[in-house]
């Protein structure tokens, strides 16, 4: 075991409890519930922009992506740049709508906010359902990369790193809440920023820079350097896919729609708009065109999501490897936290306390339910990573097409077209549940396309032709949202 990797790495650990432990100690300025589930609102520019970057860069990006750059090569790396303008579009479509109703209603949830719509307790927990099925299994991409990242820098065996991981994660999540999450988010940001730039320049010095690189990936495979990758795999119809899956649909995800509720004013959105393309637009290149050119440095990996740490501890001293892999691990924890609250916020504000309780418990009573569902959350998740796959990412596209194509248009027409309403929401929703499990379980590609294509073209007629066949929403709901 490896104590100059391990100790910055423990140090960083440390540092997010002690943190998310102050940060419970902090003054609260509402209920427990508001404070605990959305930080009471009070978010900045810088502080919103990070955690919307760090919650969208997860395992999958940090671990999961490189590890498919690694594969398929520079084409991948072109691909990925599509997430580029996820904050820009979360922001803009979303979220000065999202927080002037959310202000009015006091929704804290995602599920407040369809409720405030559609006034329909079918539509929430559908929702809901939906919600935690998919969450669970990010939640175990983003604790197996974790593990996968502490197995390989420390030469902890893969359990050992995922407890290690995961009781981290849910001790300054139990204790600290949302203020925890997106404080820890910014500062996760950071790191995840610096080291991979790191390094990207480790990388490049390593390999004598990228016209060596090319050429060594180009001996290798000639498709790693062409756009459409080895045997043609990245066509036409996988980049529109694509596009749709990481980019446009990414609006739809309720982990990133939530911070839409929870920012201070409509200066910190501006803010937050501008410096969270930014940061994401260099972190997604940075990440991805590391692992692409990896596979030179590196050429037999036999599981291609280590390339990220495999690749820190070939071209970084020991301790400034040691250092920045915070960086990955950051990616990983600042995902995990913030499905991980959503998860508990959807069980007990969407869940028990509007439906499965008749006498309002005590904030005590709350308090102690909140923390409870947070942990078995938790461990259900641990134990359901017990077993990893061997390249994650396709898990994480998995479920995030899974919440695209049921929550996308009852949140994006709920704001923009009034005639929608709580029969087209769950036909909707339905439509979209349905179609992507059997397009996906079934393998079917119609026209080549990944299954989320047409699922959201199936659940968006749904909601339309659902609305239009039923009655308009009432007069009270269209004034709530603007539109009478």
């Amino acid at each position: 075991m490896n104590l100059e990797l391990l100790i910055p790495l423990v140090i960083y650990l440390c540092a997010m409890l002690g943190l998310g432990f102050w940060l419970s100690r902090a003054p609260q300025g509402g209920s427990f519930v508001q404070d605990y589930f959305l930080g009471n609102r009070t978010m900045g520019g810088f502080v919103l922009a990070m955690t919307m970057v760090a919650t969208y860069a997860s395992a999958s990006s940090f671990i999961g992506g490189p590890g498919a750059a690694y594969r398929m090569g520079l084409g991948w790396v072109l691909l990925a740049m599509i997430q580029v303008p996820t904050v820009w579009l979360t922001l803009g479509v979303l979220g000065k709508q999202f927080a002037h109703i959310a202000r009015r209603v006091n929704a804290l949830t995602i599920n407040d906010m369809l409720f405030a719509r559609y006034r329909s307790p079918l539509v929430v927990i559908l929702a809901a359902c939906g919600l935690l099925a998919a969450f669970v299994a990010t939640m175990v991409v983003q604790f197996i990369g974790g593990a996968r990242l502490l197995e390989t820098v420390t030469g902890l065996p893969y359990e050992g790193g995922l407890i290690l991981f995961a009781l981290t994660v849910l001790l300054y999540t139990l204790i600290g809440g949302f203020r925890a999450v997106v404080i820890t988010d910014a500062v996760q940001g950071i790191l995840m920023l610096v080291g991979t730039i790191v390094l990207l320049a480790g990388v490049l010095h390593a390999g004598g820079g990228a016209p060596a690189l090319f050429a060594q990936l180009a001996a290798i495979d000639p498709g790693l350097v062409q756009p459409q990758g080895p045997d043609g795999f990245l066509g036409l119809s996988f980049m529109l896919s694509f596009w749709v899956l990481v980019c446009f649909g990414v609006i739809g995800l309720p982990h990133s729609a939530v911070r839409c509720l929870a920012y201070k004013d409509s200066r910190a959105m501006h803010r937050g708009i501008i410096i969270g393309t930014l940061v994401g637009a260099l972190l997604m290149f940075g990440m991805h065109f590391a692992g692409a050119l990896g596979r030179a440095l590196l050429p037999d990996l036999d599981i291609p999501d280590k390339v990220m740490p495999t690749l820190m501890l070939a071209v970084l001293p020991p301790l400034v490897a040691g250092l920045f892999l915070a960086g990955p691990m950051a990616a990983i924890m600042s995902t995990i936290d913030s499905q991980l609250i959503q998860a508990s916020a959807t069980l007990v504000k969407d869940l028990y306390l509007n439906y499965l309780t008749r006498k309002p418990p005590s904030p005590t009573a709350i308090k102690r339910a909140s923390r409870l569902v947070t942990l078995v959350l938790g461990l259900i998740v641990l134990w359901a990573a017990l077993s990893p796959p061997e390249m994650i990412i396709w898990l994480n596209l998995l479920a995030f097409g899974a919440l695209q194509a049921i929550f996308f248009w009852p949140l994006v027409l709920g704001l923009y077209w009034w005639r929608g309403n709580s029969t087209g929401a769950l036909a909707s929703m339905l439509t979209g549940a349905v179609s992507y499990g059997l397009l996906t379980t079934l393998g079917i590609k119609l026209m080549g396309l990944h299954a989320i294509v047409p699922s959201l073209t199936l659940s968006g007629l749904a909601y339309v032709l659902g609305s239009l066949a039923t009655a308009p929403p009432s007069t009270e709901v269209r004034q709530l949202f603007g539109r009478d």
